[in-house]
């Protein structure tokens, strides 16, 4: 693949992740039938919800998304600290939207994050939610190596969700990425990855679960969405319109989508709405920078 082309997923990447986030920040907690009386099928980004947020504005899906691309950046080697490090300085500006497993976990952190994650996962009953999927896709834009790419992804993980389902959906989501910045076709990575594990029957039937927040709830609907949609508007519009846990389901279907479509497969109606596209397309270029030197 060609560096423009392979720049050009990159930036699709992280700005498919924000455009899902701010469009679906709309609609999160509603349901279809909400959504459909109160904005008919929404297609453009124009914040409030129950966020209250400023078109353009994304949330947490975003947020930490970033965190673990600019913690990879400072120490590509050994992340972790870093990420670490800036969950926590964000966390600190009292964001308007934070999982309950990570607010946990940050609110408990004393300097072990695997061992704040299992004693989270005790007090809470369960740690499964979608909130390292959300965020883990810098780590497959990072990598070249596919072995690292997986240590790093399922690391970033462990730090705040204890549950293997976590890990193995993180995993997969990442190896789609890497076939997708390879140049599969969409469709055949995702069957690639997907064959033989639960996820399988969502690439032709639609889930037979709500939208939530559950990791293999959420996962099922980002691998329906992303393979049946034409185009990455449909993508982004697809998870919006569906409420629930909208905002993240369409942060990792349009990340992948973003990668797939490339920065140009975007409509600017999208990107430049986005309030941090500036520190977005510095991210992507020094993702690939780090990219091409591996």
């Amino acid at each position: 693949m060609n560096n423009q082309l392979l720049q050009s997923r990159i930036k699709g990447c992280l700005f498919g992740v924000a455009v899902g986030d701010a469009l679906g920040g709309t609609t999160e907690f509603m349901s279809a039938r909400e959504i459909q009386a109160r904005y008919g099928h929404l297609e453009d980004i124009i914040g409030g919800g129950v966020w209250r947020l400023a078109p353009g504005e994304v949330t947490d899906d975003t947020a930490m998304t970033v965190c673990v691309a600019e913690g990879i950046l400072e120490n590509p080697a050994e992340p972790m600290e870093k990420i670490g490090r800036l969950f926590l300085e964000w966390y600190n500006t009292r964001p308007k939207d934070i999982g309950n497993i990570i607010r946990h976990v940050f609110e408990r952190y004393e300097g072990d994050w695997f061992e704040t994650a299992f004693v989270a996962d005790l007090e809470l009953g369960q740690s499964g939610g979608n909130g390292s999927l959300m965020r883990c896709l810098p780590v497959a834009l990072a990598y070249a190596d596919l072995g690292e790419m997986e240590r790093v992804t399922t690391m970033q993980s462990r730090m705040t969700h204890y549950d293997p389902r976590c890990d193995e959906a993180c995993r997969i989501y990442n190896r789609i990425a890497h076939r997708l910045l390879g140049g599969e076709e969409l469709r055949a990575a995702i069957q690639s990855e997907v064959a033989g594990t639960m996820y399988e029957d969502s690439i032709k039937a639609e889930p037979d679960c709500e939208p939530s927040g559950f990791v293999v709830h959420t996962f099922l609907w980002v691998v329906h969405i992303l393979s049946n949609a034409a185009n990455f508007s449909e993508v982004v519009q697809r998870a919006a319109n569906l409420g629930g846990d909208s905002d993240t389901i369409g942060a990792i279907s349009g990340g992948l989508a973003g990668i797939y479509y490339g920065y140009e497969g975007i409509p600017a109606k999208y990107t430049e709405a986005i309030l941090i596209k500036d520190r977005l397309s510095q991210i992507a270029s020094r993702l690939f920078a780090l990219q091409t030197s591996s």
